[in-house]
């Protein structure tokens, strides 16, 4: 991904080879990763047992949160597709236990149908 689309907010797939190195540390005995996709400086990882939000912080990027959902506590998610005035798409997740949905927004380049189909498969 080309530092014009990372300030547009496109997001890309990234390899999951790549992926598994710089987040082995992070995976549980017996979890594989699965998919990757990075918005900008942001990740959203798929395992075989969760959805791991990565939001890197700051200037330099070397705070980093690691937000672990087990696909078994989603309880609901939507997406919102970009539009003519309205150049983002929103995808919301709800998390049992919390009225307030995590929300992530992407550039309309990003196929927002993808990244839910990708959770669906999981979540479903």
């Amino acid at each position: 991904m080309g530092l014009f689309d990372g300030l547009m907010g496109n997001a890309s797939e990234v390899s999951v080879e790549e992926a598994q190195k710089e987040f082995r540390e992070l995976l549980a005995p017996g979890e594989q990763l699965e998919k990757a996709y990075k918005l900008i400086r942001d990740l959203f990882i798929f395992t075989n047992k969760r959805l791991v939000l990565v939001d890197k912080q700051g200037m330099t990027g070397k705070k980093v949160e690691y937000h672990s959902l087990p696909y078994k506590s989603i309880t609901h998610f939507s997406i919102e597709t970009a539009g003519n005035f309205d150049l983002e798409a929103e995808m919301k997740i709800w998390v049992s236990g919390s009225a307030t949905p995590i929300e992530k927004t992407f550039n309309k380049q990003l196929n927002i149908y993808e990244v839910q189909r990708v959770l669906a498969s999981y979540v479903l």
